[in-house]
């Protein structure tokens, strides 16, 4: 199967140019393509995901990937897909997220010298520099209102309550410049994105052909949607899941594709795994005939978080998983029980343990409200240290010490607290 028959069935496929030419154009031989990400946050998110991925299928197939950190296009902030204006930004700021963005970038495509290498780039390097009166003279000259006002994005910001301000409706302008440049610079002869971007994205093909006399390809796959059927986006409070390790942890992301709903895990995996067709298509069978062992949420948990934030941190997002999920906690490594402790209520220990009593310490992590709701736990038998169930008198030994210097102590099957030994000295 080649790369577009591929993306195809995979359903990575929603609007093109001339999808005949694109096929005849990718049988000569390598192409530049890119995809753009404005840093209006320090972070990208698994909506990212599928244009970050784009990327890569495209490399692993023998193209030059040309990432876009909209150092430029962050400052004014895209129309499409908002009913109101956007905060702007101010240089500083846009700077350091392109380096957060950056570095996150870096972990799904290969940047290693060589004749696929992917390339990073910043559309602020040449838009920068560029005068008002340069702008509209080379850029805007070539695009009607009619034409700009007919996109879907600008239209319907037009006739909501809002309206949008000139800055907005420019930005149009600045990513066909950006597709533009990237073509005279780099030969990049194609652009992809999200379904959203269609309107940018063809803009741009229009200014490669009025302004260099060739012809560009335009590729847009769908937006990766939630299971109600919203886009995933940097806006809802408290809903989105991010890349960046301190603002979704591993095991938080992983978890997040662990808990994803049977309706849209297919098309996740079609959408987001590097595995082979058929294999994702066997997972799938096996999630059907089993829903409740998870075996495709599974399968793309481990996969992406790989990818995101390294094997290691996927291993020990596992491990942790099954500790707080009833696995036995004595064979979990240090880096899962760190994790564990991250995610749960948690107390300092006293450099030694032997013969501290429980009872405080499930206080003070808010597992029990009284020394008496310890008694009474302890005489069910409620509660454990590692795998030990303790006594009645609530004791803690030496050996009840994970990894040398966790102490994991359970109420039920899913209240947990962990205790760190504090260092001697």
């Amino acid at each position: 199967m080649d790369l577009l028959d591929d993306l195809h069935a995979r359903g990575l496929v929603h609007d093109s140019t001339d999808l005949a030419a694109l096929r005849a154009r990718l049988a000569q031989g390598p192409i530049g393509l890119y995809i753009g990400f404005d840093p209006t946050a320090d972070s990208l998110h698994v909506g990212h995901l599928v244009g970050q991925l784009f990327l890569r299928r495209f490399q692993l197939a023998g193209h030059r990937p040309f990432p876009l950190a909209g150092g430029a296009t962050g400052m004014i902030g895209d129309p499409g897909g908002r009913s109101d204006e956007r905060n702007l930004l101010d240089a500083e700021t846009l700077g350091r997220n392109v380096e957060r963005i950056k570095g996150q970038l870096v972990k799904l495509l290969d940047f290693e010298p060589g004749p696929f290498q992917a390339t990073l780039v910043n559309n602020a390097d040449w838009t920068a520099s560029i005068s008002m009166l340069e702008f509209l003279r080379d850029v805007g000259k070539h695009f009607t209102v009619n034409q700009m006002t007919s996109k879907d994005s600008v239209r319907s910001r037009i006739e909501s309550e809002h309206g949008i301000s000139y800055t907005e409706f420019s930005y149009m302008l600045l990513q066909a410049n950006d597709f533009r440049h990237l073509y005279e610079t780099h030969d990049v002869e194609l652009q992809a994105g999200g379904s959203d971007q269609w309107g940018n994205i063809v803009a741009g093909v229009e200014l490669v052909r009025r302004r260099l006399g060739n012809a560009a390809h335009a590729l847009t796959h769908p937006l990766m949607l939630r299971a109600d059927g919203h886009k995933f986006g940097k806006s809802a409070a408290g809903e989105s899941v991010w890349l960046a390790a301190e603002r979704t942890s591993p095991y938080q992301f992983r978890q997040f594709w662990i808990q994803t709903d049977d309706r849209v895990i297919a098309t996740y995996l079609r959408m987001l795994s590097l595995r082979p067709l058929d294999e994702i298509e066997q997972l799938v069978g096996e999630q059907l005939a089993a829903p409740e062992r998870r075996v495709a949420q599974r399968a793309l948990a481990d996969e992406l978080t790989s990818m995101v934030h390294g094997p290691a941190a996927a291993a020990a997002a596992g491990e942790a998983a099954t500790v707080l999920f009833g696995g036995d906690p004595t064979t979990a490594s240090g880096a899962a029980l760190e994790i564990v402790a991250a995610e749960v209520p948690g107390v300092t220990l006293p450099a030694d343990v032997q013969g501290v009593r429980v009872h405080e310490l499930l206080i003070e992590a808010g597992v029990a409200k009284s020394a008496s709701e310890v008694n009474r736990l302890l005489g069910q038998g409620a509660v454990r240290a590692g795998t030990r169930v303790l006594d009645a008198d609530g004791l803690l030994r030496t050996s009840d010490l994970l990894n040398g210097h966790f102490l994991l102590l359970r109420k039920g099957k899913r209240d947990f607290a962990v205790g760190k030994l504090s260092p001697r000295g």
